[in-house]
Parts: C-alpha cells; structure tokens; sequence
C-alpha cells in the first residue's frame, strides 16, 4: 500500500549532515567533545545549570528516579494517559506508580485530584506535557510544594512550549527531553537531563557511563551504573537541531493551524484547543471524534484512512490497561474514567514540520469522507 501522507517525519537539512559527516571525519565517535556541546546548548536554552546527554528520554528518566533515591516502598503519581515509559521507568526503580486520571480539556494529570492519592509513602510526582501542552503546571507544582514532593518533569513531548513564559523543563527539580525521530527535533535516539541541582547532576553523569566517578580511571566504578551515554554522532545532529527549535515551533504551529482551518465547523471532530497562557510546541496533532462515536467506530476510521494512505495513530490507550501493569496492580477498565473516554475518542493525524497544504487538505478530507461511512 502506497502512503500518500506519513505520520511524522524528522526535518534534516545539509547543516545536520555535514555536522554529522564532521564528526565521521574524526576518531571521536564516542566520548569526543559533541556531547558537551550539545549540553552547553541545551543548558543555554532552558536556562538551567546542568544538562546531562543520554540515549534516549525513557534512559533519562530512569536515571532521574536512581539520582533521586526512588525505590521500593515508594509511590510516585503520574498519569495515565501517557507513553508508557512514564510509568516504565517508575517501576524499574521498584517504585510503584499511582494513577492520576486526567483534566478532560488539558489532557494533562488533574491538579485538583492529585491531594487525594498522596500517601505517606508519596515521594514524587511525573507529569507529562502531553502531546506538548503545559497547561495546569502551574496548579501541579503548588501541590507538590505544599506536600514538599518532588516532580520529576516528563518533558519529552514539549520542547519549545512556554506556560506563562516559564519554558518545558523548568518546573521540576529534574526535567527530561527526548529526541526520537518523531519529535520536535532528533538526533535519532537521545535524550537530555535538566536540572539545577549540582549532586544530582554529578550522580546522573556518574550512573549513565557505568558509574564511573569524577576520578582519572577509566576502570573505576563507584557505583552501579549503566551504559547510557549519547555518542558524538548524534550530538552533532542535535546540536544543529536545537539551533533551529524555533524554526521549528513555527513551523509546527503553522501546521496545526492548517488542521484547524480544515477541520473548522466539523462538530464531529474536536480539534485540539491551545489555552491563552501557553505557547504550544505541538509534538503530535491529536483530534477527538465526538461522543457519540464508539472505540469501534473510531477504530474503523483509522482502517480507513491507513487504508487510503494516510497513516494515523491512537495516542494514547490508558497506561494503567497495559496488560502487564494490569495484571500487577490490579487495574480494571473505568478506574480512571476520563481518561478511558478520551482514549476511545483519539486520532493522532501526520504531523511534521513540513507537512503541505496539499496533504493537510488531503488528510481532513479523507477523515471526512471515512466518517460519512460509518
């Protein structure tokens, strides 16, 4: 089958090959001096005084949780309507995570609900910027500051985005990014720690390369730790990237506002709405059919358009109804009900930086001819 339109596709120029050809010119393909220069750029652009470079935003976030001593006992809330690393990487520290269901406008974890589910054995909070949006941090942070909880930010969806004119990244004790090929910049696979805190800066760069310390032995290790560096290829690639995250929030936004002029005054399919106080670095464009449609038809719709060459996804199905986390927390369908209706209702439409006119029409299109048919 042909695809007439992708779901996501990353935005490489000759500037990001020739970094990346540069560094293939030289005998630094691992442990060179990209990976600090990526972390200079990015602790310049955030604002913070530590970024650590690893290998992926689910290895970020799992280094996070070690630096911050999470472990069993513990209970850490997140939401449920994520990428399932967010709760991944809680249960690899040995922590459990506590579900939080969501705010059915922002798609974000309720603020308001978060108070209930504290526990003496609460010791943090990951929120998740989805699909890019801020909105409610604000709210989360007076929270977890009243409790004296720490937030580890899941900021791998929302680079480039602003609340209030407080960037992504900034409102945990630790942040994460991520740069898969589908988000707003890449270097392929990598990820990037934030955080102010001096010790837990120094522990994240000890446990990501073997745990290996501050001393000049390549062969001594302090402590247990991982092989999760980034190699001075893809630093290169994101360094360029990172320089142009501008360009790219615009372009996103200009894409976005291309779906909503298409799809305006179609009451069937609620296009995402961006609150006053945020500035949105979309990392996915994600529709809701209206109520009245089932799980089932829904999932016809997206037969349909994959069928007719336009890819398309369900970001997301409830975390908590993954069959393993299911099965070992004992989680049923309707534990978390908004979450559970928005999930049923979502299509995650091709979305890139470069994505036409022509293809956005195509696209609305055919959305609107597959609901004529169900």
């Amino acid at each position: 089958m042909e695809i007439k339109v992708h779901l996501s596709r990353p935005d490489i120029t000759e500037a990001e090959i020739d970094a990346v050809c540069r560094v293939l010119r030289t005998p630094n393909l691992s442990l060179g001096p990209k990976p600090r220069e990526f972390e200079q750029a990015f602790e310049r652009y955030i604002g913070l005084k530590h970024a650590i470079a690893v290998n992926s935003g689910t290895s970020g976030l799992f280094l996070c949780a070690q630096a911050l001593g999470w472990g069993p006992g513990d209970e850490i809330i997140t939401t449920p309507f994520t990428f399932i690393a967010t709760a991944n990487i809680i249960m690899m520290a040995g922590a459990k995570p506590v579900f939080v269901d969501i705010d059915p406008e922002t798609l974000n974890i309720n603020p308001g609900k978060i108070e209930a589910a504290i526990t003496s054995r609460t010791k943090g909070i990951v929120p998740v910027e989805v699909f890019g949006s801020p909105a409610g941090f604000d709210r989360i942070c007076a929270v977890a500051n009243k409790h004296n909880l720490t937030i580890l930010e899941d900021s791998c969806e929302g680079l480039g985005s602003l609340l209030d004119g407080k960037k992504v990244g900034t409102f945990g004790k630790m942040s994460v990014f991520a740069f898969y090929p589908n988000k707003q910049m890449t270097t392929g696979e990598g990820g990037m720690i934030l955080t102010d805190d001096d010790d837990l800066a120094a522990m994240c760069r000890s446990l990501r390369n073997q745990g290996r310390g501050t001393g000049p032995g390549w062969l001594a290790h302090e402590r247990l730790g991982y092989n999760y560096r980034l190699c001075d290829i893809n630093c290169a690639l994101g360094i360029v990237q990172l320089s142009r995250i501008e360009e790219f929030v615009q372009k996103r936004n200009a894409v976005a506002k291309m779906y909503q002029q298409c799809l305006a005054g179609d009451e069937r399919v609620a296009a995402p709405q961006v609150p006053v106080n945020c500035r949105m670095s979309w990392f996915v464009y994600v529709v809701r059919l209206a109520d009245r449609y089932t799980q089932q038809q829904r999932n016809a719709v997206m037969e349909k358009l994959t069928a007719r060459g336009i890819q398309v996804s369900n970001y997301f199905p409830p975390v908590y109804l993954q069959p393993f986390i299911a099965k070992q927390y004992g989680f049923r369908q309707g534990d978390f009900p908004v979450t559970d209706a928005v999930a049923k209702s979502t299509i995650a439409l091709p979305f890139h930086n470069n994505l036409t006119p022509k293809e956005a029409q195509l696209v609305c299109r055919e959305l609107k001819a597959c609901l004529d048919e169900i």
